[in-house]
């Protein structure tokens, strides 16, 4: 009787849509949970790489402003407390383009954990990983550095002035206004960074890049050594209108010192370093002044608020370049870094002029007042504050000169 129950049932098909039913709603229940699994592992991907990122860019920060990066992209992860994670960082990276790069921080993120439906399909628990890294890099040629580092302006394009630099500008101004291009100006210069906003104007031409908050740019020169004025350095040098005179250095280095430089007629100087002792380097408006081969040192042997500064009138006839060697080579002004602020320095020139150098006034501010048909092939203008006025040309031609253009620094991500 059993046999013939068995045989009934087997022969019965009125219910084998319901256990198709039941083993197809199985598969569809299967794959919907490990599609929801899924979408948690792939949203999980994504905020560990948006994480790894940002730690890879603070850490990358720190290192340009000389602090730690592991510190710094260890404070940015943990502003993200929704996944649980394990963090590897290579301060210095081992592989990838960026391998052994100091100013580098490559940081990889792991996290595993379990999910419902998956961990029934699955033997072990899936790693999701990211890594990013992040490097203070090379970026832009510039001619013009600002070193102020309030909110004051750095650099100044005003009145009717026109300025074609070759080259970019950056400031460390923290300032809404960094950089200031307004009036009736023109500037052709490219890319223009702050460390705080660079405002859109008209006043500047097709082809230049704005870049607001930006990193910090070093002091290219930070390092240069000013020299000791030497001992019996108290005569001043005087030349008077119509007058010429050759100036002599003696030593090794080449070497002249005078307590002041009142330059009215013509100056026919050595090449070397002249050191300005706590006065004024005064060039008057129908001078003459040649010099190849020559720095000049604005310092003092007194209290700071007596460093030498430079007062170069608008009609004199300069050809001055900087020297192509030695410790002050590229160099044409270097005021002291112990020199009080506030204070502003004119280097102007006629058309027939000729600029060959670095400008460097770390402390003090600068206004560059070029004449149309200056030579000024290679300049770098690196000072506190700097303001153009006139038609100022800067081509960037350094290939035959002691001095050199000024590569900037942007941080992103590399490899």
């Amino acid at each position: 009787m059993l046999g013939s129950i068995l045989r009934a049932l087997l022969k019965d098909t009125s219910a084998n849509a319901l256990v198709v039913s039941a083993f197809a709603m199985m598969s569809m229940i299967g794959g919907a949970g490990l599609a929801t699994d899924t979408v948690q592992w792939t949203l999980w991907k994504r905020q560990l790489q948006r994480m790894a990122d940002s730690a890879a860019l603070s850490g990358a920060y720190a290192l340009a402003a000389g602090s730690a990066g592991p510190a710094a992209a260890t404070t940015e992860l943990g502003r993200y407390s929704y996944i649980t994670n394990t963090v590897t960082y290579n301060a210095m990276p081992t592989t990838g383009t960026y391998a052994n790069n100091a100013m580098a921080l490559r940081v990889a993120l792991s996290t595993s954990r379990a999910l419902p439906f998956s961990s029934l399909f699955m033997s072990s628990t899936p790693t999701i990983t990211a890594e990013a890294t992040g490097a203070a890099v090379g970026f832009g040629q510039y001619c013009v550095i600002s070193l102020e580092t309030t909110t004051a302006t750095g650099v100044s394009f005003g009145g009717n002035t026109t300025a074609t630099l070759g080259c970019g500008v950056a400031t460390n101004s923290q300032g809404t206004t960094a950089v200031y291009a307004g009036g009736s100006s023109q500037v052709t210069a490219s890319p223009i960074s702050a460390v705080g906003n660079v405002p859109a104007s008209s006043n500047y031409q097709t082809g230049t890049t704005l870049i607001s908050y930006s990193i910090a740019q070093a002091d290219p020169y930070a390092s240069l050594p000013m020299m000791s004025v030497p001992n019996g350095c108290n005569q001043a040098l005087s030349i008077g209108s119509n007058k010429t005179k050759s100036v002599n250095t003696s030593g090794n280095p080449a070497t002249q010192c005078y307590t002041s430089m009142d330059i009215q007629g013509t100056a026919n100087m050595d090449p070397g370093i002249y050191i300005i002792n706590g006065g004024s380097f005064n060039i008057g408006a129908q001078a003459e002044v040649n010099c190849s081969g020559c720095v000049f040192l604005l310092t003092t042997d007194g209290a700071a608020s007596t460093v030498a500064t430079a007062d170069i009138n608008g009609g004199a006839k300069l050809n001055i370049t900087a020297p192509t060697s030695g410790t002050y080579k590229g160099i044409l002004f270097y005021q002291d870094r112990n020199a009080v602020a506030g204070t502003t320095n004119k280097i102007n020139g006629n058309s027939s002029s000729v600029l060959d150098g670095a400008i460097y006034f770390p402390k003090q501010y600068v206004t560059f007042n070029g004449t149309t048909g200056m030579d000024t092939k290679c300049i770098q203008i690196v000072a506190r504050q700097v303001t153009f006025t006139g038609n100022s040309t800067i081509q960037n031609n350094c290939t035959n000169s002691g001095s050199q253009s000024i590569t900037g620094t942007q941080v992103r991500l590399v490899d």
